[in-house]
């Protein structure tokens, strides 16, 4: 079962945290989340999955960034959700949809425990020109049935866009001295094995 947004409401505190939430976009079964002002590209011709890539950042201006298709953003929610006994979910709007704007690719599926910001996979199909603080996609609950196991992983409790972390499940790698993925560590000579720390 989906919950209504009146049940969205009455669960905050308790199962949902939405931060910062705002009535106005509360929907009959779910909940507007927007989008942060920054965005991440990687910078990669290849992309490795047994390797961190590299990246970079992008700001939105006031005026909007305009998206080039066969390009990946990765964006996040401005929203940080925390979500018990509950499945979360995410959805494009379709008004965002009938821009050709694809906002999570192919994943919108949460789970239970999840803590953090809501990392976007973003495609555009045609150019389209996105603006921070506007409504992107949305949440909502499916009850679950069962005993629950909270979600522990690499990406609980982030705090910025997540690029993948999919090298974590190939075991060590090999340090790249040229790689930088800059997420507020002040010092570059630190080794690539601290940032991924700091990435969970």
């Amino acid at each position: 079962m989906i919950l209504s947004g009146h049940e969205i409401r009455a669960q905050l505190g308790r199962n949902i945290v939405i931060d910062p939430f705002d009535e106005s976009r509360l929907n009959p079964n779910s909940y507007n989340l927007t989008l942060h002002h920054e965005l991440m590209v990687y910078e990669e011709v290849v992309l490795d999955m047994s390797r961190p890539n590299r990246v970079r950042r992008l700001e939105i201006p006031p005026e909007g960034l305009v998206l080039s298709p066969n390009q990946l953003y990765l964006g996040r929610t401005a929203e940080r959700t925390e979500t018990h006994n509950l499945v979360p979910m995410i959805e494009g709007r379709s008004s965002i949809g009938r821009l050709g704007l694809f906002v999570h690719v192919t994943a919108g599926f949460g789970d239970v425990g999840f803590c953090g910001y809501w990392t976007l996979e973003m495609f555009a199909v045609q150019p389209v020109r996105v603006f921070a603080g506007v409504p992107i996609c949305q949440i909502f609950y499916h009850e679950i049935k069962g005993d629950v196991t909270e979600y522990a992983s690499k990406y609980q409790h982030n705090q910025d866009i997540q690029p993948s972390l999919l090298f974590k499940e190939f075991g060590d790698f090999e340090p790249d001295p040229q790689l930088l993925l800059d997420f507020g560590i002040e010092s570059p000579e630190r080794s690539q094995r601290e940032f991924a720390t700091r990435l969970r």
